[in-house]
């Protein structure tokens, strides 16, 4: 029993690793430009298939096919968010915050109809070596698992140090402040919005790459975990980077510990009940105060 435990422990981590970076791309939008943007999960989805086919097409190893996924998700979501939601944006008004978020899920739904259109509906693996489980004690542990979360990690940290010590992740987190004075100290708010967009959807497509080099990609890889991404944002407080990291990876534990006592079916369960029970007890979520991008 405790063997088992242990197990779906594990499995929790490395599920939690997965969505840590979508996680951090929607919480970085959403520190910056005040909305959350559900289209996040096409942003993984186009990272997921972009990684493929450099993998399978160029033959290309990992580090490239990241570095890849993370491009042409950062610039899609610039691109889509320039086309669909920016001229929302510039009509401010109390319902603007529902409109974006309403326009960036059709949006989601329209990527992911035009990836069905582009790959098919079938599910698409790449072409890497797969390696031998290690084992630790009673414990399975993956070799790429291990790489997946050692990569969301490393990544989460290098962001930190980024809004912490250089001069444009300070400008980003003044912007996030508090727009107007930042437009009077001369910081352009526009660009940096676009910088924030494609910093979060890249993060997001790296996540979509790690999850699909794992298991496979198809057009509703990114809806099956927006869910989980939002819940892990949700929990970690909306704002904080360290955040975004601890709630993906405590909603990937809850979800696995909870197949001990519940069916496979009602694991997207957990996410709701974290949210319900976070917002209840603590509205601004478990990690708010916390060092992020919005004091």
């Amino acid at each position: 029993m405790l063997n088992d435990m242990l197990q779906y422990l594990m499995n929790g981590l490395i599920v939690g690793a997965l969505i840590a970076l979508p996680a951090l791309g929607l919480t970085l939008i959403f520190s910056v430009l005040g909305f959350v943007n559900f289209s996040v999960a096409a942003q993984l989805t186009a990272g997921a298939y972009a990684g493929w086919l450099a993998n399978t097409t160029l033959h290309l190893p990992l580090v490239p096919v990241l570095i890849i996924a993370f491009l042409v998700a950062g610039a899609l979501g610039v691109v889509t968010d320039r086309i669909a939601l920016a001229p929302i944006r510039r009509k401010p008004s109390a319902q603007t915050p529902l409109m974006v978020a309403v326009v960036s899920i059709a949006l989601n739904i329209a990527l992911e109809n035009a990836y069905r259109f582009s790959f098919g509906s079938g599910l698409n693996s790449f072409d890497m070596p797969i390696a031998r489980d290690m084992k630790v004690g009673g414990i399975r542990i993956g070799l790429q698992q291990l790489h997946n979360l050692e990569i969301a990690i490393g990544l989460a940290v290098l962001l930190a140090l980024f809004f912490s010590l250089t001069k444009l992740g300070k400008a980003m987190r003044a912007v996030a402040d508090n727009v107007d004075l930042a437009r009077l100290k001369g910081i352009e708010p526009v660009r940096l919005a676009n910088l924030a967009t494609f910093i979060g959807m890249g993060l997001a497509g790296v996540g979509g790459a790690l999850f699909a080099i794992d298991t496979s990609v198809d057009p509703s890889t990114g809806s099956r975990l927006i869910l989980l991404i939002f819940a892990g944002s949700v929990v970690g407080g909306l704002t904080s980077l360290p955040g975004a990291v601890a709630g993906a990876l405590l909603m990937g534990v809850i979800g696995e510990l909870g197949l001990l006592v519940l069916p496979p079916v009602y694991q997207s369960l957990t996410a709701f009940v974290a949210i319900l029970i976070t917002l209840l007890a603590r509205p601004g979520g478990i990690f708010s105060g916390a060092s992020g991008v919005r004091r």
